[in-house]
């Protein structure tokens, strides 16, 4: 839908209706480079980072079998924070072409990955998304999760 469609778009209380996509109000295309990103692109992303880390724990660290979801959870902090700030990729995310950006189009920096890696592992902010697919955390942060 064009702009002027859209402004053309008028619901019976006057009001304009709502961005036909994800991130179409962010200025983001509706497909390809840029999009935004799938919620399975983003759990897969996810899944293959704790995977990762948990092996990084069972393999260098070698904690007691009850401490195992502690490290992990805390190297998963470490390379997100790192990963996410400096580069906007961790390598799930690489794997599956999906990256964090801010909205302005800087680096992410690592004071906003601080704020979203501690919004992400408190969970429940990452899965209350709004229209453009963005979690609280991302909200928080000036972030989006686009496909490279």
């Amino acid at each position: 839908m064009s702009k002027q469609q859209r402004a053309d778009a008028v619901t019976s209380d006057g009001g304009l209706d709502q961005p036909g996509y994800p991130g179409e109000g962010l200025g983001l295309p509706e497909t390809g480079s840029g999009s935004v990103s799938g919620t399975g692109r983003r759990l897969g992303a996810i899944m293959v980072d704790w995977l990762l880390c948990t092996l990084i724990v069972v393999a260098l660290i070698r904690p007691p079998q009850w401490q195992v979801e502690y490290w992990t959870l805390l190297i998963f902090a470490i390379q997100d924070l790192l990963l996410t700030g400096l580069t906007g990729v961790t390598i799930g995310k690489r794997l599956l072409s999906i990256r964090v950006v801010r909205l302005d189009g800087r680096l992410v920096g690592l004071q906003w990955a601080a704020l979203r890696t501690l919004l992400l592992l408190l969970v429940l902010p990452a899965v209350l998304m709004d229209r453009d697919r963005r979690g609280l955390h991302d909200r928080a942060s000036n972030t989006v999760v686009v496909r490279i």
